[in-house]
């Protein structure tokens, strides 16, 4: 683990410079989900925008898929290296088992030496929470490169007799490298929870998935157009400044809808939800990888990152791109 000074610790701040992601290969069309319950592909991407989700194979746990994602990292990052991560957080709420950890798994498999390793549980906010954790850990100069990762195997606790929910959810895992930097790039952050309307998205006895989908819809329409809000008013930064939104992929219907609430283009929303379905902590970096690739992210982009869900939990950040 990384030791530095006070004065050290001041300078500082973090920076996000890899990305790397991971779907499985074996996609579930909307013409597969017509075969189990009454739906139809017109209906599902009327509703949700939802076109694609994609299966972990059955010898497929969460801690493959993160590995694959962070694997995928180090393939288009090759001077990252394992070398000199001294974190490893893991935002997941279907863990392969309650513990060990996903982090500790992805830490024997990369080899890094030294290592603190744990999972956050915030269900679809929680790797933007594993981010302001990284964050934390890089202010307080003892950390210099913490590895943060979102994964999920949703479809393994998705009901697929109720209709309403098993059109939803997908597998994936998403990576960033958060590193030090004497330039800060994490710009304001913020945080809630409203444990009253927990009840609304939870894991039964059953180990599947309950939602009230409309309930959920109202709650993240009325709370996280303001919550994008206060990120941009910490920074003393408008609306006009942001390049991309890139909300939690709930659902299509709902990131436009949130998008005409904040009075924002929705060509500025970035997402991952038609192509991968819900993938809850994972929705995000899979948003966030995907327009890498495609060469939508420039350096010096403004980025406003939304996570929102089970809890009812949400948490922003806001950030500069660094990464050409």
């Amino acid at each position: 683990m990384a030791q530095q000074s006070a004065s050290a610790a001041f300078h500082s701040k973090a920076h996000i410079t890899a990305i790397g992601s991971y779907v499985p290969e074996k996609p579930i069309t909307n013409s597969d989900l017509e075969k189990l319950v009454d739906t139809d592909h017109d209906w599902i991407v009327r509703r949700t925008g939802i076109e694609l989700r994609h299966q972990a194979a059955p010898d497929q746990k969460t801690s493959h898929l993160a590995i694959a994602a962070v694997n995928d990292l180090l393939r288009k990052f090759p001077a990252v290296g394992v070398n000199g991560i001294d974190a490893i957080i893991v935002a997941t709420t279907t863990p392969d088992m309650p513990f060990p950890s996903v982090a500790s798994q992805v830490q024997e498999a990369l080899g890094a030496a030294r290592c603190l390793a744990f999972d956050v549980s915030a269900a679809c906010a929680g790797f933007i929470s594993a981010l302001q954790i990284a964050n934390g850990l890089i202010l307080s100069g003892a950390y210099r490169k913490v590895l943060v990762i979102g994964a999920e195997t949703l479809t393994g606790i998705t009901d697929y007799t109720d209709r309403s929910t098993c059109i939803l959810f997908g597998d994936g895992a998403g990576a960033v490298l958060v590193e030090a930097k004497e330039q800060g790039a994490f710009l304001s952050s913020n945080a809630d929870t409203d444990g009253s309307g927990g009840m609304q998205v939870y894991c039964n006895a059953d180990d599947k998935i309950v939602q009230n989908g409309r309930e959920v819809y109202k709650w993240a329409l009325s709370t996280v157009p303001d919550g994008v809000r206060d990120l941009l008013l910490k920074a003393g930064l408008t609306l006009e400044d942001l390049d991309w939104f890139i909300p939690h992929s709930a659902n299509l219907r709902m990131i436009e809808a949130i998008c005409e609430r904040l009075e924002l283009a929705p060509e500025k929303a970035l997402q991952s939800v038609v192509r991968n379905g819900n993938t809850s902590a994972a929705s995000i970096p899979l948003a966030l990888d995907a327009a890498y690739v495609e060469g939508k992210l420039r350096s010096g982009q403004l980025l406003a990152l939304y996570g929102f869900g089970s809890g009812l939990t949400q948490s922003g950040l806001l950030v500069r791109w660094t990464i050409d």
